[in-house]
């Protein structure tokens, strides 16, 4: 591993999280909430804790809350709120008992209370309350997760799956005003989608999710048939919603870091949305053409790929586009591709991506290993972790999607 190079591209990730952590986008999301009566915050999302704890230093306190986020992600303490740690991507019996105390926490509402709703990705399966047995809505986000669907299509079916999802939860605080504030992580940011909309009017129809289900070959009870043919709600007069963070704001902050390193940036998209191993394949090809000419150059390409599971290996989607570059990349100097997660949780794993350069498959093959045969087995992380491939930076606080480097010189 060319250690100067790793070390321009570690610079260059850390910089780009750091520029759009939460804490600064919700003071200005709250510049003009001025609420009359009481104050309830509900968290929910892999941002959860950093929101609320942005949103008390403005606030001072509230008349009570809950944090809904995943494992490791509660930094500490909040004062008045009360903070959940619960399962993602699958949502488990952590999710459903600290959603069951977010609607407890919002019911009997006045008309002059506000619930402020703070809302980042993840919270499809952290905030949860299902209208079918868990097992049988575990069983079916698995099924959608290993086969493929991407991040529009999985929440068109929670939704409906859900007392929650899909606007129910506003309706729950009714009379109640909700004043909204959403970190996105879903490419052109569809406030319906992210998080499959609890607080949202939902576009999506009946007849989208039976496509889907049909699509994907669902194996549904009747009962969950029938969820599926009941409509959402299309209206919410009583919700306020503001918009902060987004996969462009990373793009354009990993450009700025990479300027920053000496390289010329080139935005190549922030709709990535392909599979991460033909992702990082392009990359590793962009490299390979860009290579030995003399200019500093910086390829970003943002978004959410996708990965189809078909081994029993450990690793995520980062980490898949990372390895799947090192063939392209190998015996070039100066060159690397990196990807990374925005939350700094890549799939099932502690590592936030993957790094791989000219010298990566040299390694993975001195060390017995196989680039296509560790990813048909979805093995990424075994096999970067073999090689000092791994990028580790604990949970951010942040989630707005991954964003993936190709440097050149």
């Amino acid at each position: 591993m060319e250690q100067l190079l790793r070390q321009r591209a570690e610079s260059i990730w850390t910089a780009a999280i750091r520029s759009v952590l939460p804490d600064e986008a919700v003071r200005r999301a709250l510049e003009h909430f001025h609420p009359q009566g009481r104050v309830f915050l509900v968290a929910a999302g892999k941002a959860a804790w950093q929101m609320a704890h942005a949103a008390l230093a403005v606030l001072g306190c509230v008349d009570g809350g809950i944090v809904i986020t995943k494992y490791g992600h509660v930094r500490g303490p909040l004062p008045g709120v009360t903070c959940c740690e619960a399962g993602h991507p699958v949502p488990d019996g952590n999710s459903f008992a600290a959603t069951q105390r977010a609607l407890a926490l919002v019911s009997g509402l006045r008309a002059d209370d506000t619930v402020l709703f703070l809302l980042s990705g993840g919270g499809s399966a952290l905030f949860e309350k299902p209208l079918l047995p868990a097992e049988e809505l575990q069983a079916i986000t698995q099924a959608l997760l290993a086969c493929g669907a991407d991040i529009v299509e999985i929440n068109t079916i929670r939704k409906r799956l859900s007392a929650v999802k899909g606007g129910r939860f506003a309706l729950a605080c009714a009379p109640a005003a909700v004043y909204s504030v959403v970190l996105s992580d879903i490419l052109g940011d569809p406030l319906d989608m992210i998080a499959s909309g609890p607080a949202c009017p939902d576009s999506s129809t009946c007849a989208q999710a039976a496509a889907i289900a049909e699509k994907y070959r669902l194996a549904l009870s009747p009962a969950a048939a029938a969820l599926l043919r009941q409509e959402t709600p299309k209206t919410l007069p009583n919700v306020t919603t503001k918009i902060t963070g987004s996969v462009r704001e990373l793009c354009r902050a990993a450009a700025d870091a990479c300027r920053a390193e000496g390289y010329e940036p080139v935005l190549l998209t922030d709709c990535l949305c392909c599979e991460a191993r033909e992702a990082g394949s392009l990359l590793g090809s962009i490299a390979r053409t860009h290579a030995g000419q003399g200019r500093k150059r910086a390829f970003i390409a943002g978004g959410e790929t996708v990965v189809h599971l078909t081994g029993h290996g450990l690793g995520g989607r980062n980490q898949e586009l990372a390895l799947a570059a090192a063939p392209a990349l190998a015996g070039l100097r100066g060159c690397c591709v990196f990807s990374v997660g925005s939350d700094g949780t890549d799939g099932p794993t502690d590592a936030a991506g993957g790094y791989t350069d000219g010298e990566t498959l040299a390694a993975l093959t001195a060390a017995g290993l196989d680039v296509p045969r560790a990813l048909t087995d979805n093995d990424a992380y075994h096999a970067l972790q073999a090689v000092g491939g791994l990028i580790m930076t604990g949970p951010t606080g942040t989630n707005v999607n991954d964003v993936a480097v190709v440097l050149t010189e």
